[in-house]
């Protein structure tokens, strides 16, 4: 906890204006974006339902689209689109690669990959929300408007993800617990 507190007190003694902030948590929401293109393939690969592989997939497609739009975002601030280290996605990822390798492939593993996809979507969520509240701050339109753009497809990934496991994945998660335990 010291350690995330000294980055958070680093960042705001380095950071003089908002815009300042603004531009770092882009370049981290992009760093976060790239590493969830690299995890998404791999999620569908152990997903056993196919309605999660199929979402898992199209939220790559989502994914590749909110790249461009962090892209013209940076555009229009007339800089460079480029990532900084995200370590909290860097986290978020790391846990649910091992959530993948110590499940077997069943129906308690794909409840698993929605418990870690949700949290990413969680972490955009908050993140998203709060550069498109500094970007309307900041008088930046066009950027509040493709950022809130993304913020939508991030709620209604989340929302998808939460009816699959409430609809279908932890109930079979549930009778496959209850088969190992009888």
């Amino acid at each position: 906890m010291t350690d995330f507190l000294f980055t958070v007190l680093k960042k705001e003694i380095t950071m003089d204006t908002l815009r300042d902030l603004f531009v770092e948590e882009l370049k981290d929401l992009y760093h976060a974006e790239k590493q969830i293109t690299k995890a998404l393939p791999q999620m569908a690969k152990k997903a056993t339902s196919g309605q999660l592989r199929e979402a898992f997939e199209s939220h790559l497609k989502e994914t590749e689209n909110q790249i461009s739009r962090l892209e013209k975002v940076f555009k229009e601030l007339d800089l460079t689109p480029k990532g900084k280290r995200c370590e909290g996605m860097e986290g978020i990822i790391q846990e649910g690669k091992t959530m993948m390798q110590e499940l077997d492939k069943s129906d308690t593993l794909d409840a698993a990959l929605i418990a870690a996809a949700q949290k990413v979507e969680h972490y955009e969520i908050a993140s998203y929300g709060t550069v498109r509240t500094y970007a309307q701050q900041l008088n930046l339109k066009n950027a509040a408007n493709l950022l809130q753009e993304t913020l939508e497809e991030e709620a209604a990934a989340n929302e998808k993800l939460n009816d699959l496991a409430i609809n279908q994945v932890n109930a079979e998660a549930m009778s496959g617990s209850k088969d190992e335990n009888e």
